[in-house]
């Protein structure tokens, strides 16, 4: 969400999609630190139980997917199903499509549209499984000669480890939390201000399918976005009455 008012964007702002989140410096440097650890362990434990041929194509995907574990831990393309399953979903249309199709250009194109597809359906969303279903597709001798043991390992080993890296590294500060779900019970939502209507479960499920679209943002987190700016104009309110000299 932005922090400005959105008329003061730029039109080439607002055309570009430029986000103008209020993220602290603090924020982007645990986020790159968490990306410089997540990799280098990956990095080390594969180099060391894998064979070197396999492995380093897979961590072109490993590494996408650090951005969404370490740079937005909350988001809900970054959670535990879509991770675990897009990877080894996409991982298993990737070797189906080598084994089946002769042109390695139709099979790598087949292999994101159906890997997409199927993490729609299967609700494990993310992007960067993608480059995974790839690698199974336009990888070395070695990786095609694994076949579907391509899914346990590497695949399965990598995401393993870096969403074990990324439960641990967020755990070590206060206002992140990794799965989503330990923050929400960490801290719940604050219910809206006085005069404000609550919004439902069910309000959320329509509005989602008005929009018909995939939106990246879990319900709790958009429940205490509007719990918070309620709150917020609930205090301005109070301040103005007490600045004005009237009772509360």
């Amino acid at each position: 969400m932005n922090s400005r008012n959105p008329e003061a964007q730029s039109p080439w702002q607002k055309i570009l999609g430029i986000e103008l989140s209020p993220v602290s410096h603090r924020e982007r440097l645990i986020s790159a630190l968490g990306g410089f650890i997540g990799l280098l362990l990956v990095f080390a434990l594969s180099r060391s139980l894998l064979d070197p041929g396999a492995g380093p194509i897979l961590m072109l995907s490993i590494a996408s997917s650090a951005v969404l574990l370490f740079a937005v831990p909350h988001g809900a393309l970054s959670q535990p199903w879509p991770v675990l399953g897009g990877h080894l979903v996409a991982a298993a249309i990737g070797v189906a499509c080598a084994r089946h199709v002769p042109d390695p250009l139709l099979a790598a194109s087949l292999a994101t549209g159906l890997a997409i597809g199927a993490m729609h359906y299967l609700r494990c969303i993310h992007p960067p499984a993608a480059a995974t279903a790839l690698a199974a597709v336009l990888g070395n001798e070695q990786v095609r000669a694994l076949g579907y043991g391509f899914l346990v390992a590497p695949v399965l080993l990598n995401v393993l480890i870096i969403l074990a890296v990324a439960v641990a590294f967020n755990a070590l500060f206060p206002w992140r939390r990794y799965p989503a779900f330990l923050g929400r019970r960490a801290a719940p939502a604050a219910p809206a201000a006085t005069g404000y209507e609550a919004i439902s479960h069910e309000d959320f499920v329509f509005a989602l399918t008005q929009m018909d679209s995939f939106i990246d943002v879990s319900e709790e987190d958009l429940l205490r976005i509007y719990s918070l700016a309620t709150g917020r104009h609930r205090e301005v309110a109070a301040a103005q009455v007490a600045a004005a000299g009237l009772p509360a």
